[in-house]
C-alpha cells in the first residue's frame, strides 16, 4: 500500500467569460494545493488584498467564474490491485478528469471523494485536471428549479453544500471561494483497505470500552483480520469473505478518565487499528488518540421547565463557552500553530467549550486534536444556518453523505460532546416570517428531526444530539423559550439595552453577544481612511451588521459619557461591549441552580471587522477578552440585583469548597467609607451562594458619587457595583502617577491613582502593532496601584505609553486632566 500526495506543479486559469478582468483572462498562474483561487490570485499579484478597505467588492467576479486547476502526475505502476484518486475536499462544484477522461463530479465542499483510476493511469506523466464551476451559477440554478426560500442574507447559500459564510455574514466578507481546499493524492492498495474506522468509547462501572466499528473495501473476496489495541488492551476480529463490516471491542479496566479543563486531566491513549491479510501481511493501518469519558445530556423536566445540563463522567459541567466561526475565509491559511494560539487564548479566558457554528465547516483534524489536548469541549453543529434549506435531491443525498462522513471522522475525539442539528433554522421558521413565502416547500425540518438524529443514533449513540440551537426540546413549546432547552438572546443587541439580560433566567444560553470595533492596530492595518472615524468609508464597510453603528450609539448613550473624537469612541465602544457581556455572564452564572451554561457570541473573527468577537481578525484581544477572563473565572464574586435590593453572590466552579471571609464596603468615589459589612463565605463545590446586602449598603446617600466594593481575599477578583451610570456619575478629573521600567521581554507600567480611575486600560498596539498587555479594565480607588506588563518587539516610548490615547479610563473623558494633574515618572530604560 502506498500513498502519494499530489500537491505540486499545479496551475490555475480562469475559464473565459466577460466578467473575468483583463489582467486575469488568458493567464495561467501557479496554484498552491491545498488552497483556493483567491490565495493563488493574491500570490500572483492579480487581485488586491481582499481585507483592505472595500476591496472585497471588486472580487465578486471570482465566485461567478469557472476555474481550472491542472497538474502532471508521475505514476510508476506497481503490483497493486487498485489505485484511487482521493480528494479530501473540493470546493465545490468540481469535475475531475485524468488524461482527458472524466473521473467524477462533486457538489459538496463538506465531504471527501474517492475515485478508482486504475485503468486511466499510464506509466510516466499523467494530466490531472479539476474544473470548478461557478458556485453562484450552481446555487442559483437549484434555487430557480426548486423555488426560492427565505434566509438571513440576499445570497443563495442554502442551495449549495458549501461554507455558508463564504457568501458574507453580519461579521464576514463575501468571498466566494473555489479550489482544492484539502489534501489530494493517489492511494494504491491490494486485497482490502480500511474504508472507515469508527471508535465508540464508553465508560461504565470502572470499565472503559472501545467498540471499533470497521468497514472494509475489497478487491478480493478473502477473509481479513482487524486488530485493535489501546491502553494495554487488544482485540481482533475476522471479517469473513463476502463481509464488509466488523466490530472489535477492547476493554480497559479502571482507565484514567479524560476531563474537561478545570475538572481534571486529559489523558489520551493511542488507538491502533490494523487490517491484515490471511497470511498475516499488514494491508492497512489507522491510528488516533482517544480519551475515556462518558457524556450525557440531562433534559428531565423540573419545576423551572426543561433543563439542559451536560454531564461528563457523571459530573454536571457548567458550560463557560464561546461560539467559534471559521478563523479565515481561506481555510488553507489556518495552521495548527494558529489554532493552538486561539485555544490558548480561549483557555486563558476561562472558557471550557467551543461551539462550532453551523454556517462554517467541520473543522480540521488539528482543531479537534488540540481540543482533546486542552480539555476544551466541542459542540458541533451540522452545517445549516439562518435559512430554509431544500430537502429535495441532490441535497438530501449530499446531506446524508456529509453527515455520515463527519460523524464517522469525529467519533474518536473525547472533546466532542454534543451534536446540534442547525443554527436558528427552527426558530426562523417560527418567528422570521418564513411560512408564507415558503408556501409549503421544504425548509430543513426533515433533516433536523429525522435524518440527522437517525444518523447520529446509528453511528454515534455515545453522544447526545439536539435538533437545533435554539431548541426547546418539543414541538409543543416555542423553540426559543428560555425556560426550556437552549435559547438565543438577541433582543439585547438588536433592540434593548444590555441590562435586559437580567430579565432572563434561562436554562442554557447558546448565543448572546454585543459588538465593538477591533483593535486600533488591526483597523490601521486594514483601512486607509484618513482621518479614521466611526463612519469613514472603510470603517463603514467593515461594519456588516444591520444598523450596527446605530446600535453601538444606543449603547453608548445609555451608559457612557459622550465621546469627543474617534479615540474616545473606539475606547468606549470596546468598553461597552466588555461591560455588556460581563454583566450577562455574571448574571447567568449567579443563577447556576437554574442556568447550566452560557455560550458567548463569539470568540474569534475571520477578518478585520466590527463584530461581537473577543479576539479580532488579526488575533488581538479586545477588552471583552479580559472581561470574559473575569466573568468566567473558576471563582466569581459578583453583586447582583435580588428581590428589590442587592446581593453578594459567590460562584464556585471548582471541586473544592470555597470558604473565605468577605467584606462589602460602600465608598465615595473619593475612597471614603460610608458603610461596611462582613460575611463568611461557605460555597460548596459547583454551587453559588447569594447573600442579601443590608439596606445601609444597598442604598446610597449620593448615587452619583458612590460605589460598592466586595472583596474575598487575593484568590478572587473583587466585585464592584456603581449606583449611577458613567454618563451621570460625578467623576473627578483623572489624576495618577505612572512609572515605566524595562523587564524581560517588555516593560512594566505601574499606575498609582490619586483619584478614582474607572476601567483603566492600556492600548499599546497604538504604538506598535506587536504590542500586547496582560490586563485591562482595572478600576482603582485613590491610593491604589496596578501593574501592567507590556510585551512588544521593541521598547515603547514611556511617555506615550502612559498618556492618551494609549492609557485610558472613563473619567479622562468625563473630566480631562490637566498636565499638572497627571504625573508620569519614567523608570530605567533599556
Amino acid at each position: 500500500m502506498t500513498r502519494q500526495t499530489v500537491h505540486e506543479g499545479w496551475t490555475l486559469r480562469a475559464v473565459p467569460g466577460e466578467q473575468v478582468p483583463a489582467q486575469v483572462a488568458g493567464r495561467s498562474v501557479p496554484a498552491t494545493v491545498p488552497g483556493c483561487v483567491h490565495t493563488d490570485l493574491l500570490a500572483a499579484g492579480l487581485i488586491p488584498e481582499p481585507f483592505l478597505d472595500a476591496n472585497e467588492t471588486q472580487l465578486t467576479w471570482i465566485g461567478r467564474t469557472d476555474w481550472v486547476y491542472e497538474t502532471t502526475v508521475d505514476h510508476q505502476p506497481g503490483d497493486d490491485d487498485r489505485v484511487d484518486l482521493v480528494c479530501a475536499g473540493l470546493d465545490t462544484v468540481a469535475t475531475i478528469t485524468l488524461n482527458d477522461v472524466q473521473v467524477g463530479r462533486t457538489e459538496n465542499m463538506h465531504r471527501g471523494h474517492r475515485f478508482d483510476v486504475t485503468s486511466l493511469l499510464r506509466p510516466g506523466a499523467n494530466t490531472l485536471t479539476v474544473r470548478f464551476d461557478s458556485a453562484y451559477r450552481y446555487a442559483e440554478a437549484h434555487r430557480d428549479r426548486l423555488g426560492d426560500r427565505p434566509n438571513a442574507y440576499p445570497e443563495p447559500f442554502q442551495f449549495i453544500r458549501k461554507m455558508a459564510c463564504n457568501f458574507g455574514w453580519d461579521w464576514g466578507p463575501t468571498l466566494v471561494t473555489a479550489g482544492i481546499w484539502q489534501e489530494i493524492g493517489l492511494h494504491a492498495w491490494s486485497t482490502a483497505r480500511l474504508a472507515t474506522v469508527r471508535p465508540l468509547v464508553t465508560v461504565a462501572d470502572g470499565v472503559g470500552r472501545v467498540q471499533v466499528h470497521v468497514e472494509v473495501e475489497r478487491t478480493t473476496d478473502v477473509p481479513v483480520t482487524v486488530r485493535a489495541a489501546v491502553a494495554g488492551g487488544a482485540a481482533e476480529v475476522v471479517v469473513a469473505a463476502g463481509e464488509r463490516t466488523a466490530v472489535a471491542t477492547v476493554e480497559v479496566r479502571d482507565p484514567e478518565l479524560w476531563w474537561p479543563r478545570g475538572y481534571g486531566a486529559q489523558p489520551l491513549h493511542r488507538l491502533d487499528v490494523t487490517l491484515c491479510a490471511p497470511d498475516g501481511r499488514e494491508l492497512d493501518a489507522w491510528s488516533r488518540r482517544i480519551g475515556f469519558r462518558s457524556v450525557r445530556l440531562d433534559t428531565t423536566p423540573d419545576a423551572h421547565g426543561t433543563p439542559f445540563v451536560l454531564h461528563v463522567n457523571d459530573v454536571p459541567v457548567f458550560v463557560r463557552g464561546v461560539n467559534w466561526i471559521p478563523d479565515d475565509p481561506f481555510p488553507s491559511r489556518i495552521t495548527r500553530e494558529r489554532l493552538a494560539h486561539r485555544f490558548d487564548q480561549a483557555a486563558e479566558a476561562g472558557i471550557n467549550l467551543l461551539r462550532v457554528w453551523g454556517g462554517g465547516r467541520y473543522e480540521s483534524a488539528d482543531f479537534y486534536e488540540l481540543a482533546d489536548e486542552a480539555g476544551l469541549l466541542v459542540q458541533q453543529d451540522f452545517l445549516f444556518a439562518c435559512a430554509a434549506y431544500p430537502e429535495e435531491e441532490p441535497f438530501a443525498s449530499e446531506v446524508a453523505a456529509e453527515a455520515t462522513e463527519a460523524v464517522t471522522r469525529l467519533a474518536a475525539h473525547p472533546s466532542l460532546v454534543l451534536w446540534t442539528g442547525n443554527n436558528e433554522n427552527i426558530w426562523g421558521w417560527h418567528d422570521w416570517d418564513w411560512q408564507e413565502p415558503l408556501a409549503g416547500r421544504t425548509w430543513g425540518r426533515g433533516y433536523y428531526l429525522d435524518l440527522l438524529p437517525r444518523i447520529v443514533g446509528e453511528l454515534d449513540p455515545t453522544r447526545p444530539y439536539w435538533p437545533g440551537s435554539p431548541w426547546s426540546g418539543s414541538d409543543d413549546i416555542h423553540p426559543n423559550d428560555p425556560a426550556h432547552g437552549t435559547t438565543h438572546i438577541w433582543d439585547v443587541w438588536n433592540t434593548d439595552d444590555y441590562t435586559k439580560y437580567r430579565e432572563y433566567v434561562p436554562r442554557f444560553v447558546a448565543e448572546f453577544g454585543y459588538q465593538a470595533p477591533p483593535a486600533y492596530a488591526t483597523l490601521r492595518g486594514a483601512l486607509s481612511d484618513e482621518p479614521l472615524a466611526h463612519d469613514s468609508p472603510g470603517m463603514a464597510h467593515h461594519q456588516k451588521a444591520a444598523d450596527g453603528d446605530a446600535k453601538l450609539q444606543r449603547g453608548l448613550d445609555a451608559h457612557l459619557p459622550t465621546p469627543a473624537d474617534f479615540d474616545d469612541w473606539h475606547y468606549l465602544t470596546q468598553l461597552n461591549q466588555a461591560r455588556a457581556i460581563q454583566l450577562g455572564v455574571e448574571h447567568f452564572r449567579s443563577h447556576r441552580d437554574v442556568c447550566a451554561g452560557t455560550i458567548v457570541w463569539q470568540l474569534n473573527d475571520c477578518w478585520p471587522v466590527t463584530s461581537w468577537a473577543a479576539i479580532d481578525g488579526d488575533g488581538r484581544r479586545k477588552p471583552l477578552w479580559y472581561a470574559l477572563r473575569r466573568a468566567y473565572a473558576d471563582r466569581l464574586l459578583t453583586v447582583q440585583p435580588r428581590d428589590g435590593g442587592l446581593a453578594l453572590v459567590a460562584v464556585n466552579e471548582t471541586g473544592r469548597p470555597w470558604r473565605a471571609p468577605a467584606t462589602v464596603t460602600r465608598l465615595t468615589l473619593a475612597g471614603e467609607p460610608r458603610a461596611k459589612t462582613g460575611y463568611e463565605l461557605d460555597v460548596p463545590p459547583y454551587a453559588a451562594v447569594a447573600l442579601p446586602l443590608p439596606a445601609d449598603l444597598a442604598g446610597p446617600e449620593e448615587a452619583t458619587r458612590e460605589l460598592l466594593v466586595a472583596e474575598a481575599g487575593d484568590e478572587v477578583e473583587r466585585a464592584l457595583w456603581f449606583f449611577a451610570e458613567d454618563r451621570d456619575a460625578r467623576w473627578p478629573a483623572a489624576r495618577f502617577d505612572a512609572t515605566v521600567e524595562p523587564v524581560d521581554g517588555g516593560q512594566r507600567v505601574r499606575v498609582t491613582a490619586r483619584t478614582v480611575l474607572r476601567d483603566l486600560t492600556l492600548f499599546p498596539d497604538r504604538l506598535d502593532p506587536s504590542a500586547e498587555v496582560d490586563r485591562a479594565l482595572v478600576t482603582l480607588l485613590p491610593g491604589e496601584s496596578a501593574t501592567f506588563t507590556v510585551t512588544a518587539d521593541a521598547p515603547l516610548d514611556p511617555a506615550a505609553l502612559t498618556a492618551r490615547p494609549v492609557l485610558r479610563c472613563v473619567n479622562d473623558i468625563a473630566a480631562t486632566p490637566t498636565t499638572e494633574e497627571a504625573t508620569i515618572t519614567e523608570g530605567a530604560t533599556a
